[in-house]
């Protein structure tokens, strides 16, 4: 494998995620929100995770920059890029479909919002965090940049830090025992881990 064959893959990341959500997405427009919990906090991890995981990344398959910051390309750790960047597109599509009309993009639930907690819920209560941190550790194997390739740990990091708690409460509010019940049985984001 050469850079230019990783940086692709990366790109093809990035279009595979949009294909996979570009039509739940809407797909979900077309349900109320029965209440969005979006505000200016919100925005601003969005922005913080879209500059980490799209924009920084993709500015240094365009144009190499950030230069200064590269490092000697591996072959075996963009492979090792692939197998992320392919899992995490497997767990992205599982997600949206077991989702179906109840995901968004933010901290909403929609009318007749319904706890899901079959298939890929059932075992791991937010895989889709799951997934964005396999496109991290993907984007970090394949870009030999040390601002680039590590620039989606720290911006996801930050939202996922930023919103889970808020994302968990708001859960709690809204389906009470049945949420608590299903926090006991369940792993947050990696099974027998976390």
């Amino acid at each position: 494998m050469t850079a230019s064959v990783a940086k692709l893959t990366f790109v093809l990341l990035a279009v595979g995620w949009y294909a996979i959500r570009f039509e739940h997405a809407r797909r979900s427009r077309r349900v109320a929100v029965r209440r969005d919990s979006r505000d200016s906090r919100e925005n601003a991890l969005l922005l913080i995770s879209l500059s980490g995981l799209g924009i920084l990344p993709l500015l240094y398959v365009a144009t190499a920059f950030p230069r200064f910051a590269d490092y000697t390309f591996r072959p075996a750790q963009a492979w090792i890029g692939v197998l992320f960047a392919v899992a995490a597109l497997l767990l992205f599509q599982m997600t949206h479909r077991a989702l179906g009309r109840n995901w968004s993009v933010t901290l909403q639930l929609r009318q007749d919002h319904k706890l899901i907690t079959s298939g890929i819920y059932r075992k791991i209560r937010h895989p889709m965090y799951t997934a964005f941190w396999l496109w991290a550790v993907a984007q970090a194997c394949l870009l030999p940049n040390w601002f680039a390739g590590f620039a989606g740990l720290v911006g996801f990091g930050v939202l996922f830090i930023g919103r889970i708690g808020r994302e968990e409460r708001m859960m709690l509010e809204t389906f009470g025992d049945d949420y608590r019940e299903y926090m006991s049985k369940t792993y947050r984001i990696i099974p027998l881990i976390f």
